[in-house]
């Protein structure tokens, strides 16, 4: 997809979107930003800087374009005081929404979707300025949204309960469900558009109000996103806090782990990060759902054909700069076919194109920060001291922004430690294996249980690696990478990747709670175990 705009001209549309669209809460501070010479610019009337209030007097500046180590502009961020005051409007919001029939709330989150679409270049020109990934990534994120907005809507008129036969003469057995009332969804910097849709759309056709906080470095999508759903739900006569937003830092998200008002918390991000949140959340006996990380690992056996392997291999480990949670960071080759596999993957690693993430001819572009650029060094570091070689990238590229190479590491063994540590940046480490038995196992060895998959042609390989001795994983695939997962199914891992379920399938239960319910339509009492009271 061609972008039609430079860096400068993207972030003068990002402005204008913000002032005639979404009325957002920003300071604009970069002094060194030169006032435009457009004409489109000069007929608002604005100059730059340009100040607006969010809600309280306290500013926490952020640098929004991290991977630029740039700072264009700070975020006024929410205090307590200010957070206290949406959940109380979320709350009574969620009172209204309640109320209205389920169908009728799948015909708002297809409205939703429709205003999404209508906004989606802007929408992914402004992912791509804040997260750095791609362009092409970026309107696709928003599309994965709106799909699931279209998804939603369908399932707003098939969610309920069974009808279940009762043992009693003249007695019905219901199973009821109802909204939880209010879902806090917290979400990482890496998909700052997309995992909000996903618990958002389910939650919303399920009868629920969302308070959601967006990753700091990410608040500009945040608050274009939500305006965007506040006009659609205030066009239909519904408050626009059924769908809020607290940008914040750590005491924003601490404060709705513990608060016995959140009915719900989905949290999206690191795995230190969310035991924190399940133990807090589990302290007050409440609801949590996880979706952190993973050491995903890719299987290709002496049978798989290449043509497939290769570019999945690619995609899985440098795509989004392998800042995925379903970055594929292991690949498991069979002994016979390493060598070969190894030089072709080098030899396409060698034609990724790097480069401008508004540049429609970039393949792959910077990391989000410059912490992320510290840990791929130390990593490759320790892949050196554990025995590993590097057969291309391992160095920061010399250029604006930050940028690294692309990596393949080969000769360490499976258990090595640096192996077992999920480097959210683009290392692939490569190793050898001999037998199916062997390798299934070191698939799941690791901490976490994400993303998994297997190239083969042989038929019961696939059904064991299916099966309850195949791959522990949430998502366990079969000649395709371990990253691109359908909305129709549901998202989400074991073991250390936290257990919840997100998007497709019955993943829209964790959104409701449930209630078995026993009616007596009859003149008689039948007693459990035919106790008889005179």
């Amino acid at each position: 997809m061609e972008h039609p705009l430079s860096s400068e001209g993207i972030f003068l549309l990002v402005c204008l979107f913000f002032f005639f669209v979404s009325s957002a809460h920003i300071l604009f501070l970069d002094s060194n930003f030169k006032q435009p010479n457009m004409p489109y610019w000069n007929q608002t009337g604005y100059k730059l800087p340009v100040k607006a209030v969010f809600c309280s007097a306290v500013l926490s500046t952020r640098n929004v374009l991290s991977w630029m180590q740039k700072l264009f502009c700070g975020i006024c961020f929410a205090s307590l005081e200010d957070y206290e005051e949406t959940v109380k409007k979320a709350k009574e919001a969620w009172k209204v929404w309640a109320d209205i029939p389920a169908p009728k709330r799948g015909e708002i989150v297809r409205q939703i979707g429709d205003a999404l679409r209508q906004k989606i270049k802007v929408l992914g020109s402004l992912v791509s300025l804040e997260m750095g990934k791609i362009f092409v990534e970026g309107v696709g994120e928003v599309q994965e949204y709106v799909d699931v907005c279209d998804y939603a809507v369908g399932l707003s008129r098939m969610i309920g309960g069974p009808i279940l036969p009762s043992e009693r003469p003249g007695h019905a057995l219901i199973e009821q469900w109802n909204p939880v009332g209010l879902v806090g969804i917290i979400t990482a910097f890496n998909f700052p558009v997309a995992v909000y849709g996903w618990n958002s759309a389910i939650a919303m056709i399920c009868g629920n109000a969302c308070l959601w906080k967006g990753a700091p470095t990410t608040s500009l999508i945040s608050v274009a996103v939500t305006k965007i759903i506040a006009k659609v739900l205030e066009d239909n006569r519904v408050p626009g806090a059924v769908c809020s937003l607290v940008c914040g830092g750590a005491d924003i998200g601490t404060a709705m782990a513990r608060d016995e008002r959140m009915d719900l918390l989905s949290f999206t991000g690191s795995t230190k990060v969310g035991k924190q949140v399940a133990l807090m959340v589990q302290e007050r006996f409440g609801r949590s759902l996880l979706e952190l990380g993973g050491n995903n690992a890719i299987i290709v056996f002496e049978d798989a054909d290449l043509n497939l392997v290769i570019p999945s291999a690619l995609f899985a480990a440098v795509g989004t700069a392998g800042q995925r949670c379903t970055t594929a960071r292991r690949l498991f080759l069979h002994e016979s076919i390493h060598d070969e596999v190894v030089a072709k993957l080098a030899k396409a690693y060698a034609q990724v194109r790097i480069g401008d993430p508004w540049d429609s001819d970039t393949l792959y572009g910077p990391l989000h920060t410059k912490e992320a650029v510290k840990m791929f060094l130390d990593a490759v570091e320790q892949a050196k001291q554990q025995g590993g070689s590097v057969v291309c990238g391992g160095k920061v590229i010399n250029r604006p922004g930050n940028y690294v190479e692309p990596t393949i590491v080969t000769g360490l063994p499976h258990n090595a430690p640096i192996v077992h540590t999920e480097t959210f940046a683009p290392i692939l480490y490569v190793l050898k294996f001999k037998e199916e038995e062997e390798v299934f196992a070191w698939n799941n060895e690791v901490k976490q249980g994400l993303s998994s998959s297997i190239f083969t042609k042989d038929l019961g390989r696939i059904f064991r690696w299916l099966g309850p001795k195949g791959s522990d994983c949430g998502i366990v695939n079969v000649n395709i990478p371990t990253s691109g997962a359908e909305i129709g199914g549901a998202f989400g891992g074991e073991k250390h990747t936290g257990g919840g379920r997100e998007s497709g399938s019955d993943s829209w239960k964790l959104y409701m709670r449930r209630s078995t319910c026993t009616i007596n339509y009859s003149k008689n009492l039948p007693l459990a175990q035919g106790i008889k009271f005179q």
